[in-house]
């Protein structure tokens, strides 16, 4: 687009919300006091639960968007769930990881798993990421990029295995934004911010559902923890 069709486009838009010279500094207060506040959406009532029921409401509709859920009561047992996962697929025994402490810590030596770290180049057939949080109104997965877990495990792995903490489960979207930006500080934001809600899928015009047509053909979660 030309600097004098921009313009144009620019001079249009101002002139539709009335704005001009004269006003500007006000608008621009009410945005920066907005994006000060950060204020939240309305929340439905299905995100505002108990600990418990809201952690079972995240299960309930990660099951129902297609995922597979395993409950387990602590870190140690990641490693075996991850094994006996790629196992009973016949999957190999292969996965690759971020560097995220969390996962870094995992004892692997008593599995057959060969472990590899770093972002994925598209021949990974599994992956193992750690999630920033659920979300339990719709059962989704809130994913931030970086070194610890690299958004390329998220999308080019075709079995893509996700640890979530329990204590990180929240009701709705706005709390994991609020989760975020308490635990990053104001103002710093990862690169990206990924929202995965079961396995990739797509339907063509006759509605024939096809999994794995834009990333994972399986997303499998393992929730550590509980929440009371």
């Amino acid at each position: 687009m030309s600097g004098s069709t921009r313009d144009a486009v620019m001079g249009r838009i101002r002139r539709a919300v009335g704005a001009n010279p004269a006003n500007d500094a006000e608008r621009r207060a009410v945005v920066a006091a907005r994006l000060g506040a950060a204020p939240a959406g309305i929340v439905p009532k299905r995100g505002q639960l108990p600990p418990g029921e809201r952690l079972d409401l995240f299960v309930a509709m990660a099951e129902k968007a297609d995922a597979t859920v395993t409950r387990l009561t602590c870190y140690d047992a990641v490693p075996d769930e991850v094994a006996g996962y790629l196992r009973e697929r016949n999957l190999p025994a292969a996965i690759r990881m971020g560097r995220d402490p969390r996962l870094a810590g995992l004892d692997f030596s008593a599995t057959a798993l060969t472990v590899t770290t770093g972002p994925s180049d598209g021949d990974d057939l599994s992956s193992l990421s750690h999630a920033a949080a659920g979300i339990a109104e719709t059962g989704t997965l809130f994913l931030t990029s970086g070194p610890d877990n690299p958004t390329s495990l998220n999308f080019l792995p075709e079995y893509h295995l996700v640890v979530l903490d329990a204590a990180d489960v929240v009701g709705d979207m706005e709390a994991a934004l609020a989760q975020l930006r308490e635990r990053h500080g104001k103002g710093v934001m990862p690169r990206s911010v990924n929202f995965v809600t079961g396995p990739s899928r797509s339907a063509d015009i006759e509605q024939t559902l096809l999994l794995g047509a834009h990333g994972p053909r399986s997303l499998h979660i393992l929730v550590v923890g509980d929440l009371v």
